[in-house]
Formats: C-alpha cells, sequence, structure tokens
C-alpha cells in the first residue's frame, strides 16, 4: 500500500473538547510542576484545574444544546451519544467538588497530602519515626502533584464510559486508574496506612486490569474485532463455539465489576476508602463508579444485549452478593469510612439491578442514580474531614457520639446525608432507588428488586445508628473537635447538600435529560 492511500482518520473536535480540555490542561499542570517555584504552585494549580472542568463543562453545554446526537469520532473509537454527554456532565461536576475538597488547605494546615516515604525510626533508639512524622505533618506547604494527577484520572474516566472498542476502555481504564494508585499513598497523616491502601489498590488493580486485558483477547478471538457493535454482530449471528465468548465476557466483567466495587469482587474497597486522604477516597467514591457503571451500562448494551439470556442469571447472582455483602458487613464496622465503603457495595448491587435491565429505562435510571450517589457521597466525606483529633481525621464510630452537641449544624448537614444514602423521601437516595426498582420491575425482576429492597432495609440501620450516636450520646469530654471548614470545603459540602435536595424534590429535569437517547456504536 502506498504511503499517499492512508487516510488520517476523521475526527469531531467539537464532540470531544470536553476530553482535550482536561487532558491539555493535566499537561499544563505536568509544566506548572516541573517549572514554577513550589510557592506559587499551589494558587496556579487550583486555578488551572478548576478552571479547566469548567470550561470543559461549557463546551459540553454548547455541543449537548447544538450538535449532532449519536456520532462516533476517532475512527469509531469513541461514541459521543447522550449517554456519553450525560455521564460527561456527571463527571465533571462531580470533579469540580471533589477538586475543591483536594484543594482545601484549612483543616490540614499546608494541605493533606504529601509526597514522601514514611520516616523509620532509629535502631539505636535515638528517635521515633512516630514523632517525626506527626513533626513533618505540621509543616506547611501543600504538595500540588495530586491536581495534574486527578486531571489524568478525570480524563480517563470520561474516555472510559465514551469507549466504543475494548483497548480503548482498557487504555483509559489505565489512565484513570495509575494515578488513583498514587493518590491513596499520599496522605500526611497516617502514612502507614495510606501507603498500604496504595499498595493494596495497585497489586488488586493490577489482576483486575489483567482478568480484563485476557477477556478483550478472548472476545477477539471469538468476533475478530474489538469493537462492542462487530461482538454484537458475531453474537448475534455467528455458528462458532460460544467458549471463548462467555469465557471472555466472564473475564472481562470482573474486570469491570472490580472497578465499580461490585461484591464480591470489592476487596480493595474497605482498605483503600481507609487509607487513601478522605478528599481522594470522595473522588474514587464518586467519580470512579460513574466510570465504571457508565463502561459497563456500555458494554452491556451494546456488545453482549443478544446473548443477555444466558448471562443474567449470573448477574442477578452478582447483584444480590453485593447488595448481602455491602449490607451485612457494614452493619459491623466501627470506623465511618470503612462503613461508606461497604455502602458503596451495597449501592453497586442497586446499580447493577438497573443495568441488567438493558432497557432505556433501566439505562437512565441507571445514570440518574449515579448522579445522585455522587454528589451525596462527596459530601459525605467532606464532612468526615472536619471531625478531628490531634492525630488527623477522627473516623472511629465512638468519636461521633454526641456530635450535635459539638456542632448542631454539621450533625444535621451529615443526618440529611446519610438518610439519602438510605433512601428516604425528599431526597435524590429515594429517587434513585424508586426509578431503578420500577426499571427493574417493569423488565421481570420483581424478586431481584425485593431483594434490593429487603437490603436497603438492612442498610438503613447502620446509618440510622451514626444519627442515634450523634443525637442521643453524650460527647467524650476528651472527644474530636470539629474543624471550622474553608471556603473550598464548605463549598464542595453545599454543593453536594444543594444538589441532594434538588434531585429528591425536583428530579425531572435530570431524569429526562437521562433518558433523553440511547447508545450509539
Amino acid at each position: 500500500m502506498l504511503a499517499q492511500d492512508v487516510q488520517p482518520p476523521a475526527i469531531d473536535w467539537a464532540a470531544i473538547t470536553p476530553i482535550l480540555v482536561i487532558l491539555g490542561a493535566a499537561c499544563v499542570a505536568v509544566l506548572v510542576e516541573a517549572f514554577l517555584p513550589r510557592h506559587q504552585r499551589w494558587s496556579v494549580q487550583v486555578g488551572l484545574s478548576i478552571g479547566a472542568i469548567v470550561v470543559a463543562g461549557i463546551s459540553l453545554g454548547i455541543y449537548a444544546s447544538g450538535g449532532p446526537r449519536g456520532v462516533t469520532t476517532m475512527a469509531d473509537t469513541l461514541a459521543v451519544d447522550a449517554p456519553a454527554l450525560f455521564l460527561w456532565g456527571t463527571l465533571l461536576a462531580l470533579g469540580l467538588g471533589a477538586m475543591l475538597l483536594l484543594a482545601d488547605r484549612s483543616i490540614e494546615p499546608g494541605g493533606a497530602f504529601i509526597a514522601e516515604k514514611i520516616t523509620e525510626p532509629d535502631p539505636a533508639g535515638t528517635s521515633d519515626g512516630a514523632a517525626m512524622d506527626r513533626a513533618r505533618a505540621g509543616v506547611a506547604g501543600m504538595r500540588t502533584e495530586v491536581f495534574p494527577l486527578a486531571l489524568f484520572s478525570l480524563g480517563g474516566m470520561m474516555i472510559f464510559c465514551a469507549a466504543n472498542d475494548l483497548l480503548t476502555m482498557f487504555i483509559a481504564l489505565e489512565v484513570l486508574s495509575l494515578p488513583l494508585y498514587l493518590l491513596c499513598g499520599l496522605a500526611k497523616r497516617k502514612r502507614l496506612i495510606s501507603q498500604e491502601a496504595a499498595l493494596k489498590y495497585f497489586l488488586l488493580g493490577a489482576f483486575a486490569s489483567a482478568f480484563f486485558l485476557y477477556g478483550l483477547a478472548l472476545l477477539y478471538g471469538y468476533a475478530g474485532s474489538v469493537k462492542l457493535q462487530e461482538i454484537a454482530d458475531a453474537t448475534a449471528g455467528s455458528d462458532r463455539s460460544e467458549t471463548l465468548l462467555f469465557a471472555g465476557f466472564g473475564l472481562l466483567v470482573i474486570g469491570l465489576m472490580f472497578k465499580g466495587s461490585v461484591g464480591p469482587f470489592h476487596t480493595w474497597t474497605p482498605d483503600v476508602y481507609h487509607g487513601a486522604p478522605t478528599a481522594v477516597t470522595g473522588f474514587m467514591a464518586a467519580c470512579t463508579k460513574v466510570a465504571a457503571f457508565g463502561g459497563i451500562l456500555r458494554v452491556f448494551q451494546v456488545a453482549f444485549e443478544a446473548s443477555s439470556w444466558e448471562w443474567r442469571g449470573v448477574l442477578w447472582a452478582v447483584a444480590i452478593a453485593s447488595m448481602v455483602i455491602g449490607v451485612v458487613l457494614g452493619l459491623t464496622q466501627s470506623d465511618i469510612k470503612r462503613m461508606i465503603a461497604y455502602s458503596s457495595v451495597a449501592h453497586a448491587g442497586f446499580l447493577l439491578v438497573g443495568t441488567i435491565a438493558l432497557t432505556d429505562r433501566g439505562l437512565a435510571a441507571t445514570m440518574f442514580y449515579l448522579l445522585a450517589y455522587g454528589f451525596t457521597t462527596i459530601a459525605i466525606f467532606g464532612v468526615i474531614s472536619l471531625v478531628r483529633t490531634s492525630d488527623g481525621e477522627a473516623t472511629h464510630l465512638s468519636a461521633w457520639a454526641g456530635l450535635a452537641k459539638r456542632s448542631p449544624m454539621l450533625a444535621l448537614v451529615f443526618t440529611f446525608l446519610l438518610l439519602a444514602l438510605a433512601g428516604i423521601p425528599m431526597t435524590s437516595g429515594f429517587v434513585g432507588k424508586f426509578v431503578v426498582f420500577e426499571a427493574a420491575m417493569a423488565n421481570g425482576m420483581a424478586p431481584l428488586v425485593v431483594v434490593a429492597l429487603v437490603a436497603s432495609a438492612v442498610a438503613a440501620f447502620f446509618y440510622l445508628r451514626v444519627i442515634v450516636l450523634m443525637y442521643f450520646s453524650e460527647p467524650a469530654a476528651d472527644g474530636p473537635t470539629v474543624s471550622v471548614p474553608g471556603a473550598f470545603t464548605t463549598a464542595a459540602i453545599t454543593l453536594g447538600v444543594v444538589v441532594t435536595l434538588l434531585l429528591g424534590v425536583l428530579p425531572t429535569l435530570a431524569l429526562e435529560w437521562a433518558g433523553v437517547g440511547g447508545f450509539v456504536s
């Protein structure tokens, strides 16, 4: 073939502008780290990161309001359709809230991050490593590497939920995951736990990526392509052996479920949520779940819908396992971050109920649930970061006893957010569960909905337990203090609370946007 016969792929630049803005800003942020003096970096990085998210959101709004719906671009590797636009908007909004939490320097002097190893004690006994780490934690000067890492991860998430072939999805998976592994290990306080969390996340994430990649290879062997639509065509009209198809599908699902914290592929979740800096935990809990379920929805509905009668039963079992694991183990937790981690496993099971409906109604309901859950989670971790002792955040449940007497407003906000996770009416959590369960009922999954309702009722107990602890227990004399939030944390919590309330009272606009259209490929 002559060189002049090779044509570059057509690119719809307007459609992918939001991704280009985020990844471009991430590259600029790396240059800022390399060339600006350290004392100037924080203000520049905060302005660049928040500005990039705002500009990406504006470009997304302009394109969504006037551009064509349902286009594929970059050699059909990306599908910019109605679900992708909704998920991109959700990710950008949640990314803004997470970036505000990451930028805060008022709660922890100098910020919550440090890019240094743990100080080991002197074998001669002349110095104490723990004491040296505590002294180092009090030194001002925030490590601003977190901003380019968060932007790269956010860009990977946006590509992941719009990927139109499995190879692009795998690359996006690595782009979103690798920065998260690093972010988990950058905590200024409790560094041993933080770095242990980062190592666990990295090792288990590598296994999950290997499962995904091996499944991709088997599906390529079956369909002769990694494009979702060509896999769907091979599935619908092939007389070849289905061994490769279902082996590849099973391995692919393991990789996807790991990233979405779906039980029993959730083993990284409690340790990483507990050990990572709380702002990073909020970023992971909200944004990663949106990206993961965005990818799961696209893979299931585009590539494997024709064979759903053969695998749907297995995913029923996975959804039930996730709900049971989340609510049962959540009841036993004495640490609030680990409790929210198991709560996320239960919510992943609820999300999976809507996902496997494989209908437009199920698609819209699941995306609305992701939006609602994300904002509530961002606000919850913002509140958790405010309850502190001299050693950092007070995450043991006993530290939250009598919180309403120490800070009535903070206890009220946290109560509202916990009730939203429980699915109490007038909150976004209630509407999210209602539309997901209604879509599943309409698709003939009544037994699964009954299990989900029972699990939701049981899960309400460990949320109510914290509320009772805050209002009906006496605070310890030497208990933790409640820090006054700075402007960034206040804005993040306010954003989460307001959206949680609005989606519970006036959900129509978001539901209509989520139901605009289906996937293209």
